[in-house]
């Protein structure tokens, strides 16, 4: 009897820790900030910044081009819930005013992150999340010195990654490699040391024209790899590749396109590892 009078009080209180356990669970997530994100560039950011504190939705898939990316209902209605909408400047015409109006959302509020430029490159990447902590701090008031101490701890990140990846880069000495490359890893490739001699648009841009001075930049220059972007059209320079008889590397600007590659530290890692592999083969 002794046993079961102690017995009964222990799981009585079991169940109540069990019970207060999942009342808080629930109470944060429901305190966390929902925000949308018009890439995952900007998701990656801000997963990176807010951790716990923030839920992300992301709009636009990594492996297709924001630009040329149609709305579908089921997108429009993950803004019905979001309180934050953060998107690249140049997706306004996405993001248009008389959409948002369209969500019946009282509670978003959507800001634009004008930072221009390939944000796989290092120096453009610290500044899209000084930008981001910058939106987070001003939405989230009470979360800021968070948000600030984690965004410290991103470009720390981003400043060492950009070492590693410099080092790499430099052993291969490819600032004496040439190449042409799609206009939408131009940025990237430059700050990555290669020598630019030619830059070309997505695959319907391509005329016969362009191909043939783009052939003869090639062999004129000597150039040891063609360089395409996944996102605008993965085979726009694979016919150049074949001409020239040299590598063809297909880049992505956005993380989570590959498997393996959520993060932007991830990303841009892959990305130098594909070049490098692709050196190897020239």
């Amino acid at each position: 009897m002794k046993k079961q009078r102690i017995l009964v009080p222990a799981v009585v209180l079991l169940a109540l820790t069990l019970l207060l356990a999942g009342c808080g669970t629930k109470a944060q997530k429901e305190s966390r900030l929902n925000v949308a994100t018009g890439s995952t560039l900007i998701a990656s950011i801000v997963e990176e910044i807010g951790k716990d504190r923030v839920a992300v939705t992301n709009i636009v898939p990594p492996g297709v081009c924001p630009g040329h990316f149609d709305l579908k209902p089921g997108d429009v209605q993950k803004l019905s819930t979001a309180q934050l909408l953060l998107y690249h400047d140049w997706e306004g015409k996405l993001f248009s005013e008389n959409l948002l109006k369209s969500v019946h959302n009282d509670k978003l509020v959507a800001v634009p992150i004008a930072v221009q430029g390939n944000w796989m490159a290092p120096p453009m990447q610290k500044q899209a999340i000084e930008a981001i902590s910058a939106a987070l701090c001003q939405h989230d008031p009470s979360n800021q010195a968070f948000y600030q101490e984690n965004a410290r701890k991103a470009l720390a990140e981003v400043e060492a990654k950009e070492k590693e990846l410099r080092a790499k880069l430099q052993a291969a000495n490819v600032s004496q490699v040439k190449i042409l490359c799609a206009e939408m890893q131009q940025g990237f490739l430059k700050w990555a040391g290669f020598q630019i001699v030619g830059t070309y648009g997505r695959p319907e841009d391509l005329t016969p024209q362009k191909l043939q001075e783009l052939l003869r930049k090639g062999r004129e220059e000597g150039v040891k790899l063609v360089v395409d972007n996944l996102q605008s059209g993965p085979d726009a320079g694979k016919g150049l590749a074949e001409e020239l008889k040299v590598p063809h590397v297909v880049l992505s600007n956005f993380p989570g396109a590959w498997p393996g590659t959520d993060t932007w530290s991830a990303a841009v890692t892959k990305n130098v590892d594909l070049l490098l592999e692709a050196l190897k083969k020239s």
